[in-house]
């Protein structure tokens, strides 16, 4: 899995709009396909609504610098948010942010996030390889190395950081680089076309194992100049570096991405069981050992999108969501879930519409924008916490990650993303097969 957003957090733990074109026509705009039928007015309001809150929490930064997002805020009435999430902008989310924006035509917005990645990248208190941090300092960057979120404990005397947030997680570094490519495609702005290339190029360094099933292992946890090594390889993970690599090979003719690309959907193709029409999360710290026991959302539906022509026996993996995660109107997390993930929602509401199951989404809309909060973003569960049943990271004990009733960058973006019928691991928002993206060849399965 993506390591986790730490919502249970321990101690230490500007230019006109330019046309989105491909590469062989540039003066071909693709924008978000329209459904066929009029669209249902809670989609309508998410739309608008999200778009505007989005690109104002950018503007609410003055100048036209870069910036990262918070990514979350106190719940109206609710207790202060831990300290860790203070002043915490995750990569993850703000991916998501700079993508939904772009979907949006909200581009000047967009490239401020894409220039805030391109700057934390470019410039590390300690690593010089274009690696990315797992959350940064939210507001605008100053000149220089990036700043990264903490807080000052007065009892002891001391400043912490947390053991996730200084840590790099493959999946976050992948999310990143689709948001650089998609902001590349919208303004032909070949910085963020080299950002993208230079992180998947530490991705491909670095985190490869050719242990079976060979795979993108986890990333790295903890601060520098040693940090914990994750043996782990995660499908969702997987699926995300499979869609930046497949997509900086459409312009870069290096056949590293093509190749690194069918690693990583060779190792979504092992994850899927077919005995049981589902996706299982991934392997063990072995690197090896599957891990069988948990299914999470994202894992089960994200290479429905990432793959421009998924297998037709993965649409299976619907009916294990639709019998293992469904709760009341929405999807939860976990299988046998205690609560409505609202991200997951979205990703469920728009990965049916590219299935093609328009009547399953219609109620999605209502409950997605039942969850505004008032200042626009979406609140990351209706619950007051919802579990995972996964850890932060190496040094958890118990199954400490959990999401709760809070203001939630990503759920917004996910959830604009659905309304806009757009794509986020393909080119233009892409959202079926006919977009031309190239097939990426596949070594066959060996059983």
């Amino acid at each position: 899995m993506r390591q986790p957003n730490p919502l249970s957090l321990k101690p230490c733990v500007a230019r006109r709009w330019t046309m989105l074109c491909t590469t062989l026509a540039l003066t071909l705009c693709l924008l978000p396909a329209a459904p066929a039928a009029a669209s249902p007015p809670a989609r309508d309001s998410l739309l608008a609504d999200g778009c505007k809150t989005l690109a104002g929490r950018v503007s609410a930064v003055p100048g036209t610098g870069p910036v990262f997002l918070g990514s979350y805020e106190p719940a109206p009435g609710g207790e202060p948010l831990a300290p860790a999430l203070r002043q915490a902008a995750f990569v993850y989310d703000n991916a998501l942010a700079g993508i939904a924006l772009v979907a949006c035509r909200k581009v000047p917005e967009a490239r401020r996030i894409a220039d805030a990645m391109l700057q934390a990248s470019q410039q590390d208190r300690h690593y010089h390889d274009a690696r990315l941090r797992n959350a940064y300092r939210a507001g605008a960057l100053p000149p220089g190395p990036a700043p990264l979120p903490g807080w000052w404990d007065e009892p002891s005397k001391r400043w912490f950081e947390d053991a996730y947030q200084v840590g790099t997680a493959t999946g976050n570094v992948a999310w990143a680089a689709l948001m650089l490519l998609a902001v590349y495609e919208a303004t032909q702005d070949k910085r963020y076309l080299d950002g993208a290339a230079a992180l998947m190029g530490w991705v491909q360094a670095n985190m490869f194992d050719a242990t079976a099933p060979a795979g993108y292992i986890g990333g790295f946890f903890a601060h520098e100049p040693k940090p914990t090594r994750q043996g782990w390889k995660s499908t969702e993970h997987n699926v995300d570096t499979y869609a930046a690599f497949s997509w900086l090979a459409r312009h870069r003719s290096d056949a590293r991405w093509r190749e690194a690309a069918a690693r990583s959907r060779a190792f979504v193709d092992a994850m899927w069981q077919p005995r049981e029409g589902r996706f299982v999360i991934g392997t063990r710290d072995d690197g090896h050992t599957l891990n069988s026991e948990p299914s999470a959302l994202d894992a089960a539906l994200w290479p429905l999108i990432a793959d421009p022509e998924p297998p037709a026996d993965w649409r299976r993996s619907l009916d294990w969501v639709g019998g293992h995660h469904k709760v009341r109107n929405g999807y939860g997390f976990k299988a046998s879930p205690d609560g409505v993930w609202t991200e997951g929602t979205g990703q469920a509401a728009l990965v049916l519409q590219a299935m093609g199951r328009e009547q399953e989404v219609q109620p999605l809309w209502d409950l997605l924008l039942s969850q505004r909060a008032p200042s626009g973003l979406l609140y990351a569960t209706p619950e007051t916490r919802i579990r995972t049943g996964l850890q932060i990271g190496p040094t958890s004990t118990t199954d400490d990650f959990y999401y709760f009733h809070l203001p939630h960058l990503g759920a917004t973006a996910w959830a604009v993303l659905a309304a806009a019928r757009w794509n986020p691991f393909r080119p233009a928002g892409c959202l079926d097969a006919q977009c031309g993206t190239a097939t990426i060849a596949v070594p066959p399965r060996k059983e």
